[in-house]
């Protein structure tokens, strides 16, 4: 088995908009170590994480963070651990349009 450390994926989603980050590839295990989450923007908003096993439809059992605060001009780092297989899925949601979000990890295949 490889392990390849890498970005898993990068995402500034449309304001309110539940949105795909990242999606675990056929035949590999996946460690999310963190996710970073940046306002880009000069007011506060909100955000969504949530982890999809097989990229089932949301549930409300699924959110990792639901509504969390994140300041003007801010940056919240995520250290999770999240482990997760194939196709699950990792999804975000911002409250407005100036989030960008980025995870990191190590593919195993």
């Amino acid at each position: 088995m490889a392990d390849t450390l890498k970005v898993l994926g990068q995402v500034a989603p449309a304001a309110t908009t539940l949105t795909d980050l990242y999606t675990a590839p056929a035949g590999t295990q996946v460690v999310v170590s963190s996710i970073i989450i940046c306002n880009r923007g000069d007011s506060d908003t909100t955000f969504r994480v949530a982890v999809a096993v097989a990229g089932a439809s949301i549930e409300n059992k699924q959110y990792l963070f639901y509504d969390t605060r994140i300041p003007a001009n801010d940056t919240l780092a995520a250290q999770i651990g999240v482990t997760l297989g194939a196709t699950d899925k990792i999804r975000v949601y911002a409250g407005n349009e100036h989030l960008s979000f980025t995870a990191f990890g190590i593919e195993v295949v």
